[in-house]
């Protein structure tokens, strides 16, 4: 059985990672949909704003709460789900001020919100997107009833900023040292320029993460607000580590076939696996297939102008599916016995839940993509002027 296929008849929770623009919304969508499709509830997490995303599900837009994919939008398809599926789109803002107003003590809640460190922090510190991200989808999993959750994680440009960002902005909430340095901010009830000399200290080098001109006094009265929350945030980081690390949970790593993207799912694959995380499978996204012998023996009937131009165009396509299927070589090797998935390069972009649907064949295994054996153009390795076999 196909790695994905298995995989979403038995995990519940689902994590799509890798980089930035290799398709992981797309894949993750496709994964929540052949899933109520084929019987089991779900719902897809996704950060991406697009909405194009929306509309191939048939909604005019994705919210922060979970919204039912109509049954409608299935019928292009020509199949019926047998499960109900769901979509939410993550707002990180949003997300945040529902946790503090959940969790904080009621008389400090507005002292939090209205903070301007506290406003960084749900907006734009690095790592909050990744925390929050990881504290959706437990609350997500505690809290809701659905078979197969399908996270969409945030782009990562290195694959320990998913893995270490969460650890960070605890570290950051519940520092006790940062603490006892900034407590006499709030009973001198001014900070003096004397500590931001302090160029190597804990405070510094926080308050350089920060944009705008918030002042040490602000970050004070900040961490001493939220300091009621701290344990409610280690129980959940806690249970989000478990989670995480379940039998039920699996990583699929989403890349491209391109050198850059190839080298960072490797890494990530590597931190992944130290990490005693299941990596269901490797996902490489719009791989360039090899043109078919079908399109040479075409090529062949046109007029001797059109004929060098397509030509060329069969030839530079052979040329890039040569290239990916290195790469890809390259990548099975790396990632050893986890299942290695390609999906091919479309001739448009995944807009409607056709495509969607299209992208699923290729990942649970219903179609895959032609191997390099494809037979080569004319005069390439077999004696000029002979035609590629049928």
């Amino acid at each position: 059985m196909n790695a994905l296929s298995e995989a979403l008849k038995k995990k519940r929770v689902l994590v799509c990672v890798g980089s930035g623009g290799v398709g992981k919304t797309t894949i993750s969508a496709t994964l929540a949909l052949r899933s109520a499709v084929d019987g089991r509830g779900s719902l897809v997490c996704t950060i991406d704003p697009a909405k194009r995303l929306a509309n191939s599900l048939g909604l005019h837009a994705l919210g922060n709460v979970e919204a039912e994919v109509p049954a409608s939008a299935l019928e292009p398809l020509g199949v019926k789900p047998r499960a109900r599926l769901h979509a939410m789109m993550l707002d990180m803002k949003q997300t945040w001020d529902d946790l503090i107003l959940k969790y904080a003590p009621p008389d400090k809640r507005e002292k939090i919100l209205s903070n301007r460190f506290y406003q960084s922090l749900s907006s734009a510190l690095a790592g909050s997107q990744e925390y929050i991200a990881m504290e959706k989808l437990w609350e997500l999993r505690t809290r809701r009833d659905y078979e197969l959750i399908v996270l969409d994680t945030p782009p990562t440009a290195h694959a320990l900023d998913f893995l270490e960002a969460p650890n960070r902005v605890l570290d950051f909430l519940d520092n006790e040292a940062a603490k006892w340095l900034l407590t006499p901010a709030l009973a001198a009830g001014r900070i003096g320029l004397s500590l931001f000399s302090l160029g190597s200290s804990y405070a510094a080098k926080t308050i350089s993460k920060f944009t705008g001109t918030e002042t040490l006094q602000e970050l004070a009265a900040f961490m001493m607000a939220i300091a009621p929350m701290n344990e409610s945030f280690r129980e959940r980081a806690r249970g989000v580590r478990e989670l995480l690390a379940a039998e039920q949970t699996g990583f699929v790593l989403v890349t491209s076939p391109g050198r850059e993207r190839l080298d960072e799912v490797m890494h990530f694959h590597r931190l992944l696996k130290q990490s005693e995380m299941d990596v269901v499978a490797v996902v490489v996204n719009r791989v360039h297939p090899m043109p078919g012998a079908q399109l040479w023996e075409e090529m062949q009937g046109l007029i001797p102008a059109r004929r060098a131009k397509v030509e060329q165009t069969l030839r530079e396509l052979k040329m890039l599916a040569e290239q990916d299927a290195r790469g890809i070589a390259e990548l099975q090797a790396a990632v050893g016995n986890t299942p290695l998935i390609q999906v091919p390069r479309f001739e448009l972009d995944v807009h409607e839940i056709s495509a969607l649907w299209r992208t699923g064949r290729y990942l649970i295994g219903e179609e895959v993509i032609p191997g390099p054996t494809t037979p080569l153009p004319p005069g390439e390795g077999r004696g000029e002027g002979t035609s590629p076999p049928g």
